[in-house]
């Protein structure tokens, strides 16, 4: 984490402020003033400001089932924030990990914690995300098979890894995937002569989604502890 990040999570301060403490000369780090505010400090670092020692507050993780129109962003744009239905303190220090489309539907999850956050989101940890898909034509035999082999996206030389594709009926199906590009599953469709026509996410790892559209919760020690990695 962040040296000025570090201040703000352990202490009332804005960003602005933490920046001109530490340029100021007074946080040390292991008993060394650092004035970077970018330096990197991790959970068994001894930070002190003005010779205090700072403690952490708790990481917190949210699940959220997310309405369409509502953007996976920090700030109101087009369309509003996901993050205006929590109510929780603080909520300028949370992010949304693994974000979806305004128009898509479904389960997110909102954290502070950037480590737990980029580890869940990045290709090499294999964490599935499913999706229910529905289409605006019938899906193809050979579609399962294609989506297994990897696809190669336009625009993109690199295939897609393999994706598991499950037929409920020929414009339902639910799609498990192991990476995130951008608007990749209706890039994946569009790919072999299909259009999305409604995307929504049920599950990510072992989480699967159990709350009401537009509602949200607090996830337990144990559902944050299966979603993490070393």
């Amino acid at each position: 984490m962040r040296l000025d990040k570090y201040i703000c999570k352990s202490t009332d301060y804005m960003l602005s402020d933490a920046v001109a403490l530490i340029e100021s000369g007074r946080v040390a780090v292991n008993g060394q003033s650092v004035i970077d505010c970018s330096a990197q400090v991790h959970k068994n670092n001894r930070v002190l400001l003005d010779g205090q020692i700072l403690t952490l507050r708790p990481f917190r993780y949210y699940l959220l089932n997310k309405p369409a129109d509502m953007i996976c962003s920090n700030v109101d744009e087009h369309y509003p924030s996901a993050l205006n239905l929590l109510k929780v303190e603080r909520i300028n220090e949370l992010h949304i990990a693994g974000r979806l489309d305004a128009d898509t539907t479904g389960l997110v999850l909102i954290t502070d914690d950037g480590h737990w956050s980029f580890n869940l989101t990045s290709p090499k940890q294999q964490c599935e995300k499913v999706y229910r898909v529905t289409l605006s034509r019938p899906i193809t035999e050979d579609a399962a098979l294609r989506f297994q082999q990897g696809l190669r996206l336009q625009g993109e030389s690199q295939i897609t890894l393999p994706a598991k594709l499950q037929v409920i009926d020929p414009y339902d199906v639910r799609l498990t995937l192991t990476e995130g590009r951008f608007h990749q599953v209706k890039r994946m469709f569009s790919t072999i002569g299909n259009r999305v026509k409604s995307l929504h996410r049920e599950q990510i790892g072992s989480l699967r989604l159990d709350v009401e559209r537009g509602q949200w919760r607090t996830l337990s020690s144990a559902e944050v502890d299966a979603l993490s990695v070393d």
